[in-house]
This record gives structure tokens, C-alpha cells and sequence, in this order.
């Protein structure tokens, strides 16, 4: 049996999957005919690496693709306390939480078109590095940093993919992040900036060193040009407010093209909340954290085997017309069902014939 229908199966094996997935399992379920063997040689060649999801996203891709795409980029985080700690599984600063947990932290690049969202680079965060910290505790370190590894994505989906903008939350909503889309790659962006981001109003206040925070200016509802002192190139920001009862909440917004509205901008932005659901569906419908692997190269074989399953689920999700837990409920339907027929025959009793 060749590679590919090997990790056809595998991948399907992870959308269907309950808990735990396993090469013995899976062979299980083939009743035998494949080893359980060659699932784990196909886990520990390397086959299914990053070029092997491109490989499954670029029909879809470019099937898709239209003047409205966008390119998102965010990071996410697994928690595997249970797993021995190596440069892949190992500690990370989680910003959501504001704590360091065990895992596997990942950045993916997802093409967001005509209601699709296509999972087309992933770029994961090691730590091969030891070093000392301040209380000369040993830690692991990155070679390259969160924001080396987004711009690797980008440079990647500019020289594959067409789409429009780049969006991105405030982590790496930082002025080389920015000047490396417009300049290098005369791209578009919209990312997400933090409040006390300083701003000039116009070139003659940066020439002069007049700076301020962008919360002073209060750019609710509307949009206004800025300057940067790291940037040769002018940003329109803007804020969008959102309110909970009594509570607030502003976002703070930037981008490249100076002919955008307010409601253009936010319209658009509002299309990165895309990755939260992929972020979502990979963990609970295509068993991301649910393999017994061990070794740095099956630990990416599976995770990238799971990100190329939603791939597949959003194929579903256009066939059918159902979204990917209302098709991970259907297939855990069926399931139930075959095993209850299974269980009814083992409750039935037989008998000998009486001779």
C-alpha cells in the first residue's frame, strides 16, 4: 500500500476517532489487513510534514480564491502534561491565561475565502536551546523567534496564494512585522495594535519627535492617518468599542491602506475570528491532542496529520452543508449506532442443537 492512501487512512482515522488514537487501533479498524507497523513507519518518516499540508491545501486554495481573501496568521497553544517534555512538548507563556504550560505551540496560516478557511503553512514553535535563566534555573530556548517564524508564513503564502490582507492580532502587530509586508512584499495588512501604541499626526510632529498614544485620540468609530517612527509609510487606525452591560472594550485597529473606511476595516478584520473556530475544531473533532506519540517527528507527523484533516471537514462542510461538530456529531451517531447492532448481537443468546 502506497504512502498516500496510508496517510488518507490515518487522517481519516483521526475525524472519526473517539479518544485516543493509535496505530494499533487503527489497524484494528482495517480488521487487520494493514499492519499497525506500517502506520508507525508512516508516522516516523516525516512523510506528513509541512510541505505534505500544502500539498493537501493548494487545490483547495486556489480553488477558492477570489479578491476578497485574506491571509490569517495566529498562534495556538495544547496543553500535553503528561508527555515526556522534549524541544517540541515543552514550556510555553501562554498569553490567554498569563501562565506557562506543557504543550505544543504552533503558528498557522490560514487562507479565509469564499466561506472556506484553509489551513496552508504551519510553523512550530521549538526550544532546542538550554540556557541559564536569572535564577539560574535551566530553560529551553528558540532559535528563531514567534515573529521570525510569522514573517516565514507570510513569505510563503505571498509567493503561493492570492488574497488581500494580512490579519494578524496585536502579538505581532509590531512595525517589523508591518514593514515587512509593504515593503518587501508590497502587501496589505490589518493587524490588531495595542492602546499605548505612539503615534505622530503628521510627518512635520514625527520629524520633531511629537509623539502620542493612540488611546488619547480616541478614533472610535472613525478612522485617522497616523505616522510611526519605525516605519517610512503613513498607518490609518481606527477603534472599535465593544460593550458588555457596564464593562467596555476597545479594539485597536491599523493598516496599510489609507482608502479604507471604518466600517471596511472592521468588516474586514472581523474574518481573523475564523481562526479561533479552526483552532476550536482541530482539538475536538480531528483529535489533535489525543496520540500516545513520543518522539519529536510522529509528535509532528500526527499534529500536522490533524490540521490536514480540517481540510477535510471543510470540504464536508460545503458538501453537506453542516458545520464541523454537527459532522463529527452525525459520524459519532453512526458509530453508536453499528456498535449498538454489534452489542445486540452479542446479548443474543445461541444454543447448541439438540442432537
Amino acid at each position: 500500500m502506497d504512502v498516500n492512501t496510508l496517510s488518507d487512512l490515518y487522517r481519516e482515522s483521526l475525524m472519526i476517532s473517539q479518544g485516543q488514537v493509535s496505530c494499533t487501533a487503527l489497524s484494528c479498524m482495517m480488521e487487520n489487513t494493514i499492519s499497525h507497523d506500517k502506520f508507525t513507519r508512516l508516522l516516523s518518516s516525516g512523510y506528513m510534514n509541512e510541505e505534505y499540508l500544502w500539498r493537501s491545501a493548494k487545490p483547495i486554495c486556489h480553488e477558492i480564491r477570489n479578491g476578497d481573501a485574506v491571509f490569517i496568521v495566529d498562534e495556538s497553544m495544547e496543553a500535553k502534561p503528561y508527555t515526556d517534555e522534549n524541544e517540541l512538548i515543552c514550556w510555553h507563556y501562554d498569553h490567554a491565561t498569563g501562565k506557562h504550560i506543557k504543550g505544543v505551540c504552533m503558528l498557522t496560516g490560514l487562507y479565509h475565502s469564499e466561506g472556506m478557511s484553509v489551513p496552508a503553512g504551519v510553523e512550530f514553535v521549538t526550544k532546542p536551546v538550554r540556557a541559564l535563566n536569572k535564577k539560574g534555573k535551566s530553560v529551553r530556548r528558540s532559535r528563531e523567534s514567534k515573529n521570525e517564524l510569522f514573517r516565514k508564513i507570510i513569505s510563503h503564502a505571498f509567493c503561493n496564494l492570492e488574497f488581500h490582507y494580512v490579519l494578524a492580532d496585536s502579538w505581532f502587530g509590531n512595525s517589523e512585522n508591518m514593514k515587512f509586508i509593504h515593503q518587501n512584499h508590497r502587501g496589505k495588512f490589518i493587524f490588531a495594535i495595542k492602546s499605548n501604541r505612539k503615534v505622530a499626526l503628521s510627518p512635520e510632529d514625527k520629524i520633531n519627535g511629537r509623539y502620542t498614544s493612540i488611546k488619547s485620540l480616541r478614533p472610535e468609530g472613525r478612522t485617522q492617518v497616523v505616522w510611526v517612527k519605525q516605519l517610512d509609510f503613513p498607518l490609518l487606525i481606527t477603534c472599535q468599542v465593544f460593550k458588555n452591560g457596564d464593562d467596555t472594550a476597545a479594539l485597536y485597529l491599523a493598516s496599510n491602506d489609507l482608502n479604507l473606511s471604518y466600517e471596511q476595516i472592521t468588516t474586514i478584520y472581523q474574518k481573523r475570528w475564523k481562526v479561533e473556530e479552526y483552532h476550536k475544531s482541530i482539538k475536538s473533532n480531528a483529535s489533535f491532542a489525543k496520540s500516545p506519540t513520543r518522539t519529536i517527528i510522529t509528535q509532528k507527523s500526527h499534529f500536522i496529520a490533524s490540521v490536514s484533516a480540517f481540510n477535510r471537514f471543510e470540504l464536508l462542510k460545503v458538501r453537506k452543508n453542516k458545520n464541523h461538530f454537527a459532522l463529527k456529531n452525525y459520524l459519532n451517531i453512526v458509530a453508536m449506532r453499528k456498535a449498538r447492532m454489534e452489542l445486540q448481537q452479542l446479548l443474543t443468546p445461541t444454543f447448541d442443537k439438540v442432537a
